[in-house]
Order: structure tokens, then sequence, then C-alpha cells
């Protein structure tokens, strides 16, 4: 073999290790991007490289059909860090400059979507400026959330068999933020997550503006205000 051939297989072999050390960080980061666990371990500091490259071998393997070293999927998730430290700094910076409200005592009704159930709450809405009266709307339903001191009242708009679902003793965890929320992703999801690792179920939830509203049951309103407050505290230092 002549030298140039030896440049060239050499030439070869660097191309090839390239093209597949792009594809396992490409594959890396995605699954990485699909696991909020993995994320939250990196951004912390408490996720072992070695340790989340073996766990993710196996799916990594099976996507692309063949072998992988493991030292291929360590620098991949290395990679991976860097780039959702980043991402994470736009979201923390919208998440440092939110506020947490909180109405307790509130109901949700769910209704079926008509004509004239559309007409009820508008007017609903029109009549009751003042309250704390927040409406999400379904191709077959329309969910209200309200002080729980006008549940018979409203309640009484409605026909029973039009009633698809309604919840007592319920509050709602509003955090206000700046309005580059809009165009910034990741940042309902950290609250969700924030949530969901301390086990509270979200019953329902909708954003209105600059405004994340999440609906909890009363008996969780304290552990959700708590540790919402602690990812904005984490976020401001």
């Amino acid at each position: 073999m002549t030298k140039i051939d030896q440049i060239r297989k050499k030439v070869k072999t660097i191309d090839q290790d390239t093209i597949k050390g792009e594809s396992v960080s490409k594959i890396v980061n995605r699954i990485i991007e699909n696991d909020v666990a993995f994320q939250d371990a990196l951004r912390r500091g408490y996720g072992n490289f070695s340790a989340i490259a073996r766990i993710i071998k196996p799916k990594v393997e099976g996507i692309l059909q063949r072998d992988v070293k493991i030292q291929s999927i360590i620098t991949a998730v290395k990679r991976a860090k860097k780039f959702h430290d980043k991402f994470f700094e736009n979201v923390k910076e919208i998440i440092a400059k939110s506020a947490i409200n909180v109405r307790t005592d509130v109901v949700k009704l769910s209704i079926e979507k008509t004509r004239k159930s559309l007409l009820t709450i508008r007017n609903l809405l029109a009549e009751y400026q003042e309250e704390f009266l927040q409406v999400s709307e379904s191709i077959s339903a329309i969910t209200i959330v309200f002080d729980q001191k006008l549940f018979h009242e409203i309640r009484s708009l409605f026909k029973e068999e039009d009633i698809l679902e309604e919840k007592t003793n319920l509050a709602a965890i509003i955090v206000r933020s700046p309005k580059e929320i809009a165009d910034t992703p990741g940042c309902i999801a950290t609250f969700y997550s924030q949530l969901s690792r301390r086990m509270i179920n979200i019953d329902d939830t909708t954003s209105c503006f600059t405004d994340t509203i999440m609906i909890v049951k009363m008996e969780d309103v304290g552990a959700a205000f708590s540790t919402l407050t602690e990812l904005i505290s984490e976020a401001r230092k």
C-alpha cells in the first residue's frame, strides 16, 4: 500500500467516525430532550455521565441497530449537557422574573359544549368580571374554574345532563411571568415537572397571556406553592 493510499484510508476512517459520532450525539440529545429527569440531573450536576450513558446505551443501539462504544455515548452526553445548560439559561431568566399567586377554595365545572352553554358562559363572564372566573374550551367541552362561593349559583344555570364533571375543594396556582414567556420554550414544562417530581397531580391547567394557571387539590396547595417558590428562588441565585 502506497503512502497516498494510507492517507486516503486514514481520512476515510476519520470521516466515518465523525458521521457515527454525529449520529450518536443527535440520538443521545433527542433521548435527553424527551426525559426531564435526565435534563434535571445534568443541569443540577448530580447526574454521572457514565451512569447516564449506560442507562441509555441499549436505546441508542436499538435506534442505530448496531453496537456503540460507551465512550462515544459519554461524549455525546457531555455535549448534550452544554446544550441544555445554554437552553436552561433562557428559561431560568423567565422563571426568575415570575411570581406566584394562590387562590384557594375554587371549583371546576366541565360542561358539554352547546350553543346554549356557550351563551350562558358568555353572560357569566360579563356578569362576574370582578370574580375569579377562568374558562377553557375544547372541541366538545367547556371547563369553568371559579370561586367556590359561586358554586350553587353558577351550577344552577346548567342542566344536569349537560354537566360532564364537577370538582370542589381545589386551589389555583397562578404563576405570572414576563411577556417573553410566550417566545421561550420550556418554561411551562419546567413548572409542570417541578410539581410532578413532588407527586402533585395537576387537575387542570391553562395559560392566559403571561399567566400559567395550575389547578390542584386543596391538600396539595401548600406543597405546590413551596416547590414552585423553590424553583423561582433557585433561578434568582
